[in-house]
């Protein structure tokens, strides 16, 4: 027989038991839809993280007293007891540091809302102090008016810099700059706009405003509180040993003996990737022993499928055998049908798991990515199991005797 005739026949043997076949295939589709629907979202989380999440300036790197995420490997009790790097720690280090390499204090208080007359924002914008350098280390630019002066830092200003979408909450159809808003049941006057910055992860970047860090303690109180710095290498070049000269520093205004462990956390934008990376990596080892075990019942389906098949279809194997249909024949198509079952059930699972990772990467606002090489390896997966399975019945459908199997009822 013609490999094509082989072809055909296998197809209209699953299509004779269409409810048979789909229940097989949904098996597949769900081991398959678990690991590319979680790749999807990753490899879409991944390309956010590079270009979106990339929060700190250009040859930036941060100190904070804690992760700014907990990655799963015991941070949070590690770190549970650290002193806060207090104002006093903070405008030390920035004194040592010098004018080579720009150092940003920053602090912030969320789910407050501005007020300018009768115009009110949601109760959701961030209160950030700060100082002169935050918009060079955050890589944010100025819309309108000015940034934020030594001056006002030494002085504690009343003033205030708005993030674009405050901005335009507040003053849709006239000009900020001079106006006295209310945040937080404070006065402000505000002196700057920033430019638009766009969204993260579903949360907006513009949505705040700044004010002076000495300002922001007098409000809320010193105690308790801990500072976050950024330190601006001035090229890519200088950013390993600026970075190192820093920790020496802060480990010197932090009091730390020789031999004592860092008491800080110290990030990058190449940091944060690396975190992000240990984390996915994870869970998509946890998505694979899922999908491996749906594969593997999976698979047991299949080969139950078409012994099944291979018992209810010995009559007919007889037949063909007795005109002249080689082993060889009946092999390949049983063998087909079982690899079709798999590849089939793969192709389903791919196309849901790219859906439904597409609608998680649109709530969560990031772009979609295709995890082609992820895809080719769940169909990959998919042959082998249909081969694994489905070879032992297909050979057992080859080994028949004619007249046995014209005999059977």
């Amino acid at each position: 027989m013609r490999f094509s005739e082989i072809l055909r026949l296998a197809f209209a043997a699953l299509g004779a038991n269409k409810l048979r076949s789909a229940l097989t295939m949904l098996g597949i589709s769900v081991g398959v839809f678990s690991v590319i629907g979680v790749m999807t979202v990753i490899s879409g989380l991944r390309g956010q993280i590079e270009v979106g999440l990339s929060t700190l300036g250009a040859n930036t790197f941060q100190f904070e007293k804690n992760p700014p995420f907990d990655r799963g490997n015991g941070d949070r009790s590690r770190t549970a007891n650290r002193r806060n790097i207090d104002y006093a720690q903070a405008t030390r280090f920035k004194e040592l540091m010098g004018e080579g390499a720009p150092v940003c204090l920053q602090i912030a208080r969320s789910g407050l809302a501005a007020a300018y007359l009768d115009r009110k924002t949601n109760p959701d914008i961030a209160l950030v102090g700060s100082d002169e350098n935050y918009l060079a280390s955050l890589d944010f630019s100025l819309a309108l008016g000015r940034d934020l002066n030594a001056g006002d830092v030494d002085l504690g200003r009343p003033v205030c810099v708005l993030g674009d979408q405050v901005a335009k909450a507040l003053f849709a159809d006239e000009s900020p700059l001079g106006q006295a808003v209310r945040v937080g049941g404070q006065n402000y006057t505000v002196v700057g706009v920033i430019a638009p910055k766009g969204a993260s992860f579903g949360q907006s970047r513009d949505n705040f405003v700044l004010t002076p860090i000495t300002r922001w303690l007098q409000i809320y109180n010193r105690a308790n509180r801990s500072i976050k710095i950024s330190v601006q290498a001035p090229n890519a070049m200088a950013l390993t040993a600026e970075a190192d000269r820093a920790v020496g520093l802060m480990r010197l205004v932090r009091g730390l003996q020789p031999e004592d462990a860092n008491d800080f956390e110290v990030t990058s934008n190449d940091s944060l990737i690396a975190a992000f990376d240990q984390v996915a990596g994870v869970i998509a080892i946890a998505a694979f022993i899922v999908s491996a075990i749906a594969l593997v019942a999976s698979g047991v389906g299949v080969m139950n499928i078409m012994l099944v098949s291979v018992t209810e279809r010995t009559r007919e194997i007889g037949i063909r055998k007795s005109i002249g249909a080689r082993r060889r024949s009946i092999l390949t198509q049983f063998l087909l049908e079982a690899v079709a079952l798999s590849l089939l059930g793969g192709l389903a699972g791919v196309a849901a798991g790219i859906i439904g990772g597409n609608l998680v990467a649109a709530v969560l606002s990031i772009a979609v990515v295709f995890p082609w090489g992820w895809a080719l390896a769940g169909l990959l997966v998919c042959a082998v199991i249909g081969v694994t399975f489905g070879l032992y019945p297909a050979w057992k459908a080859a080994g028949l005797d004619p007249i046995e199997a014209l005999r059977h009822e």
